[in-house]
């Protein structure tokens, strides 16, 4: 078990570690920093799907709020971040239990992030999220301007 190496260098750290689980030699595996990577990994999942929402959920704010400077470049945004999120919650199943808390926390963000893009007042843009789960994630849905 090194814990040196894993802060020295981490690629030589993990590729010693995926021989060990492939040898079988469990008691040599740095099982704390192991259990960390594993953590993190799956972490950086959930991370991309906030990452996404937030993107999606910005322009279909401005999409909405700024109707008169719709482009094709925001439509193919939103038609990219859809599938992206529709991929990844395929290839990752389990972090569709987590779609709620994943929008909730990224609401302010994306609201931040229309309202810094367009130069638009605060006071344009909706307190809480006009929109559903569903109706972000269907590809049919494009908001009508306020």
């Amino acid at each position: 078990m090194d814990s040196m190496l894993y802060k020295q260098d981490f690629y030589t750290w993990a590729y010693e570690q995926s021989n060990l689980l492939r040898q079988g030699k469990f008691n040599e595996l740095d099982l704390p920093h192991l259990i960390e990577e594993l953590e993190d990994l799956g972490n950086r999942h959930y991370d991309q799907l906030e990452s996404r929402l937030t993107q999606l959920v910005a322009h279909l704010l401005k999409w909405q709020v700024q109707h008169w400077k719709r482009t094709n470049s925001w439509r193919a945004t939103i038609r990219v971040q859809r599938t992206s999120i529709d991929k990844l919650l395929r290839r990752n199943p389990g972090l569709k239990s987590r779609l709620d808390e994943a929008m909730t926390e990224t609401w302010s963000e994306a609201r931040d992030l229309a309202i810094a893009e367009t130069d638009l007042p605060d006071e344009q843009f909706p307190e809480k999220c006009p929109y559903t789960l569903e109706q972000i994630m269907n590809a049919e849905f494009w908001p009508e301007q306020y």
